[in-house]
């Protein structure tokens, strides 16, 4: 028979390895078009039309917390650069969308992933008619 503490103290353990608290750790960054409903890429591209959303999905594959940021740009300059801070408990998918509803202009584009402020992976691609 298991004492009431030692209940309690494998309970305990069992909690603290599945906190969240853990530093996250980014296993894959995904570049596409549309979105699965877990927010991971349902169609991967990296040739995208000058009325294309354009979506990166960064997965995590194990519970964890940190900031997860991305720096959008075109020749050089930033587009935009939003940043979401998140607690995980488990395999999830971090979604950021770039969108212009006059149109992207043709050329170049690069995405960059940080993770805690940190470089974390790059995807380039490009905007064609």
């Amino acid at each position: 028979m298991v004492s009431r503490f030692g209940g309690i103290a494998a309970l305990l353990l069992v909690l603290t390895a599945c906190a969240p608290d853990a530093p996250l750790r980014i296993d894959t960054i995904q570049l596409g078009k549309a979105l699965n409903p877990d927010g991971s890429v349902a169609t991967h591209a990296s040739s995208f039309k000058p009325e294309d959303t354009m979506y990166v999905s960064i997965l995590t594959p194990d519970a964890g917390t940190g900031t997860i940021g991305v720096r959008w740009t075109f020749a050089g300059r930033v587009i935009d650069e939003p940043s979401k801070n998140v607690t995980y408990r488990g395999t999830a998918a971090t979604e950021f969308h770039l969108v212009n509803s006059s149109g992207f202009p043709e050329g170049d584009y690069k995405v960059e992933v940080f993770l805690n402020g940190q470089p974390a992976g790059v995807r380039e691609y490009r905007v064609v008619k």
